[in-house]
Order: structure tokens, then sequence, then C-alpha cells
């Protein structure tokens, strides 16, 4: 990290720490799928995890490159371009301005990710995430392609407000990667009770990923779990069962097309095409 701090040129530096959010994003990851692999909590049958796995990583790779075809993530160049206009704009770098920044940001997040379950047009995007019938870290890449692009929207529009530079939101973000593979993983933590009066733990994110709705509209924190206990979303559960019980994808192509499809069509191709019972 010296090397950030030393560097003169304001593109090294960039350029750099980008390097180091990517390399501690892909070790917590990395880290977090080896435990679950080794001591799950729960144990969903092989096929189930299999299907769920393949389906993720193949979101991921498609999203990823589609995105970065259309230059949609676009929050780095927004953030160098714009920040002079927010409203942290004239504070000086330092820790209290990174606080109230995260602060934001978060809450923002929150409020984005609650709206996505209330909105049909959004929801109809965000329900494909919760369409795995397992529960482990590769399930925080499974996004629909125009979920992500509404919220890159959003986050731009949000880094422009804040007035937040590149490194500091680089920095954030990284944070909320790192949350978004541990909340989903499924492993169980000594600390979890505790620390869940503070931040997202995958307890709390587990009950997110209910099949009832009353369970899965609740706990709609990023990072912290503060929001939640302000906002009365809090909800502490065990889940009978993850997943949607009308959605259902068995790989990405189903995944990709089913945000077009609402859960009331659904229940009526369910009528006329029942489903035949599994061997």
């Amino acid at each position: 990290m010296n090397e950030i701090l030393n560097s003169t040129n304001v593109e090294d530096n960039i350029t750099l720490f980008n390097q180091w959010v990517m390399l501690i994003a892909f070790l917590t990851f990395i880290l977090l799928t080896f435990k679950e692999a080794l001591t799950p909590l729960i144990k969903f049958d092989r096929k189930t995890t299999r299907d769920s796995i393949v389906t993720n990583s193949a979101a991921f790779i498609f999203n990823n490159i589609i995105l970065s075809l259309f230059k949609v993530s676009s929050l780095f160049y927004i953030a160098q371009e714009f920040s002079y206009l927010g409203l942290l704009s004239e504070m000086e770098n330092g820790l209290e301005k990174w606080i109230i920044a995260f602060l934001c940001y978060d809450l923002a997040i929150y409020a984005w990710h609650r709206y996505s379950h209330f909105n049909e047009t959004l929801w109809r995007l965000h329900k494909i995430h919760h369409s795995d019938r397992s529960f482990n870290v590769t399930t925080g890449f499974r996004f629909h392609m125009f979920d992500i692009f509404l919220e890159t929207l959003y986050k731009c529009f949000l880094i422009m407000i804040l007035g937040a530079d590149v490194i500091l939101i680089l920095s954030i973000e990284l944070i909320h990667q790192v949350f978004i593979f541990f909340h989903h993983s499924n492993l169980k933590f000594n600390f979890e009770q505790k620390a869940s009066k503070l931040i997202i733990t995958p307890d709390l994110h587990r009950a997110h990923h209910s099949t009832k709705r009353d369970e899965h509209d609740s706990n709609y924190g990023i990072v912290l779990s503060i929001w939640d206990y302000i906002f009365k979303t809090r909800n502490v559960c065990v889940p009978k069962k993850i997943g949607l019980d009308l959605i259902e994808a068995e790989n990405f192509y189903q995944l990709f097309f089913l945000a077009f499809i609402s859960e009331n069509k659904m229940r009526k191709l369910r009528q006329i095409f029942p489903k035949g019972k599994r061997n």
C-alpha cells in the first residue's frame, strides 16, 4: 500500500488501488468458498449446489463482459470527473469525510435495495437474485444484467451528489463487495449474534433469502445493520426454505429471461402447464 501513498501520478494511484481492490475481494471470495466447502452450515443436495454455482458463475462472466462493453461501470469515471460538484467536495480528505461518505453511501444502497422489493419493475429484475435455491458465496454474483445497470446509474447519481473522490469510492465499493461475499456465505460464525447488532451477517442475510415474503422483505442492509433497526426492517429468523416458490432457473439462459415474466404470469403458466414430479 505504500506504493499508493508515494506515487505522485494520480492515474497510477487509481490503477494501484484498483488492483488492491480486486486482490482483496478475490482473496475474500476464495477464503469463504474454501471454508464453505469444508464446513457448510446447510447441506444442500449436490445438484442444487452445482446448478447454483454454475449458473451464478455464468451470470458473473456474462454481466461483466456486457457491462464492460457498454461502459456501464462508470463509477470511477464519475467520481474522477464530477466529484467537485458534490456536497462533500469542499471537505478535506480524511477520516471524517470517509465516515460521512460511507454512511451516506451505505444508507442509499439500503434504500435502493428496499425499493427493489416493492417496485414491480425493479422486483422483476431483483427476484433473479432471490431465485437461487442454494445459499453460497457465488449467490453474490447472481444478478440480472439490467438490475446491475440500473443500480450503477443510481450509484453514479449518488456519487455526484456526495462529491467523493475516486479512491474513497473504490474503498467503499471494496467493503461492499467483501460484505456481499461474506453475508452470502453458507457458514456459521461464533461472533454472529453480537456482530449482527452492527453489521449484516450471513445469519441475518439468510433470512432475507427466505421463500416467505414476510421474511425476505427484511434485512436490506449491505454492511451496516443499523438501518434495519432504524427503519424497523430487521427480522431475526431461521428460514425453512431458501429461494422463491414460483421462480426457478436451472441455467443462466432461464435466469436471464425470467425477469420478463411476472409472478402472476408464472402462476398462470403453472396452472396451464403443471410441473411434473421429479424422479
